[in-house]
């Protein structure tokens, strides 16, 4: 029975305060309801602020716009004034009038500032210093073009020189042409072209051709003096070592002064010559050794070594009686008879353009395009004879009948030969010539002893003849595999008489 009674008045308050609830407004003594009034509040004030966020941004710019407008009047009132105020008042009440302005549109400048807006619009005043501007044109973007001459066109020729250190006192520094552009009060702009334009004059022409020819001056003395130099230089290494350079031995450099007497060659184109037939130099490099060209080089060679060899010729030795009896210690035992020992040298040449000089130069011992030459020399190693030039395709035999070598020998004379030379035989006995040579091999034959020993002494003797070639190789022009120019193939006898001259001015082969 307890328990329902207390349930009984728990209901009975709950609707006490129900029936309290429904009636409003509440009674500010009770305490409930002054929670209920505080919460409704806060919910009333929360419903506002979602309202005005969407209503603000409307707003905010209706607010923005109304201001622009206002400072808009504002300004174009107070340019209405100003403009006023200049035209009927004088420079003394302009300046009140500015001042005046001035303090105005502050105030209204704080006026017109907020922070809504976060917009400043203030007048802008232009200051008298910089009324007038001054600024630069560049000549090929301005509308003015100065009076300008092209080289290309003009009657004046001028040769541009350029030098190593040019003299800058005659040259002249062309400047950029400047126009200024002056700004009036009423704000108008014009081009004032200087008045300095610069036209080519024949004052200036002449002093431009006067600079021209000073450099060129200066350049060839430059020239002169550098090639003087290395003429000097070379002259200087052939008097060193003319052995080496020339050909000619020390003790002989005489032999030059000898030349340019007879031949007023002078000595600087002699030594040019001979030492392009000892090193075999290209034209080149001798014009730079010598001071010249390479195509003038080439022409003092081709006119002055036929001169040259015609002063040379006489040191080939004659065959006389003197002579055969001053001979070594090998020879006066059994071969005292002998006066000179040949053999043929040949010379490699480039490839002739013809068929038929193809043909006549093809030697098939050395398998190239050569010239054959028979040399001659005594048996203590001096040259005395040299013949002309053949094609490399005649035979030992033919060369010895067709030149004119049996003129040098005397009746009674024993010559040395090789193998090769067996047909000559015939010829030199109608002349009452001896020839020596080793005996000939027959084939599936063998010699006898006395046969190999008389072969073995002749060989032994006749190798002097070949020491006389290789002296002779020792000039480039004339080595084995030095192919000779078509271009100089029409003085190589002049060329290969000139080298035995200087062999035979050399050390002796045999001591």
């Amino acid at each position: 029975m307890q328990v329902r009674t207390e349930t009984g008045e728990a209901r009975a308050d709950l609707a006490d305060e129900r029936g309290r609830s429904q009636s409003w407004p509440p009674d500010d003594t009770d305490p409930f309801s002054k929670r209920l009034v505080v919460s409704v509040s806060v919910s009333n004030h929360r419903r506002k602020r979602t309202f005005n966020a969407t209503k603000r941004p409307y707003i905010l710019k209706k607010q923005r716009l109304t201001l622009i407008k206002e400072c808009e009047k504002d300004l174009e009132e107070r340019s209405v004034t100003t403009k006023q105020v200049e035209v009927g008042e004088s420079s003394s009440g302009i300046s009140v009038s500015q001042a005046h302005i001035e303090n105005t549109s502050q105030k209204d400048s704080h006026k017109s500032a907020d922070k809504a807006t976060q917009v400043l619009i203030t007048y802008k005043y232009r200051s008298k210093a910089i009324q007038t501007e001054v600024n630069l044109v560049n000549q090929m973007t301005s509308p003015l073009k100065p009076f300008n001459q092209s080289v290309s066109t003009s009657p004046f020729k001028i040769k541009s020189c350029i030098t190593a250190k040019p003299s800058t006192s005659m040259i002249q520094k062309y400047s950029r042409k400047l126009f200024t552009i002056e700004e009036e009060s009423d704000s108008d702009i014009s081009f004032a072209p200087s008045s300095t334009h610069r036209e080519s004059s024949p004052s200036t022409i002449s002093q431009q051709m006067k600079s021209t020819s000073d450099c060129s001056e200066l350049i060839e003395e430059d020239k002169k003096q550098e090639a003087s130099k290395i003429l000097e230089y070379t002259l200087l290494k052939i008097t060193k070592n003319p052995r080496f350079y020339i050909g000619v031995p020390k003790s002989c450099y005489y032999l030059i002064d000898i030349i340019k007497e007879k031949t007023n060659i002078p000595a600087n184109h002699i030594l040019m010559c001979l030492k392009k037939i000892r090193l075999n130099n290209p034209f080149r490099e001798l014009a730079d050794d010598f001071s010249m060209t390479p195509t003038y080089a080439s022409k003092i060679f081709l006119k002055n070594i036929p001169v040259i060899a015609s002063v040379i010729r006489p040191f080939l030795v004659k065959l006389d009686n003197e002579l055969i009896k001053k001979l070594p210690m090998a020879f006066r035992h059994k071969y005292h008879n002998v006066t000179c020992i040949i053999d043929c040298l040949e010379i490699e040449v480039q490839k002739p353009s013809k068929a038929l000089h193809q043909a006549l130069s093809w030697s098939e011992y050395k398998k190239a395009n050569t010239i054959k030459y028979l040399v001659s020399c005594t048996p203590n190693g001096l040259i005395n004879y040299i013949s002309p030039g053949y094609g490399g395709r005649i035979t030992d035999t033919c060369l010895v009948e067709q030149c004119d070598f049996i003129r040098c020998l005397q009746p009674g004379m024993y010559v040395m030969a090789d193998r090769g030379f067996k047909h000559v035989e015939q010829y030199l006995r109608k002349e009452g010539v001896q020839l020596v040579r080793p005996p000939s091999v027959t084939t599936g034959a063998k010699l006898s002893k006395s046969e190999v020993r008389e072969t073995k002494q002749i060989a032994s003797l006749r190798i002097h003849v070949e020491r006389v070639i290789r002296r002779l190789r020792e000039f480039n022009m004339l080595k084995p595999h030095a192919c000779v120019n078509h271009n100089l193939v029409k003085v190589l006898d002049d060329v290969i008489t000139i080298a035995c001259g200087l062999v035979n001015i050399q050390d002796s082969l045999i001591k």
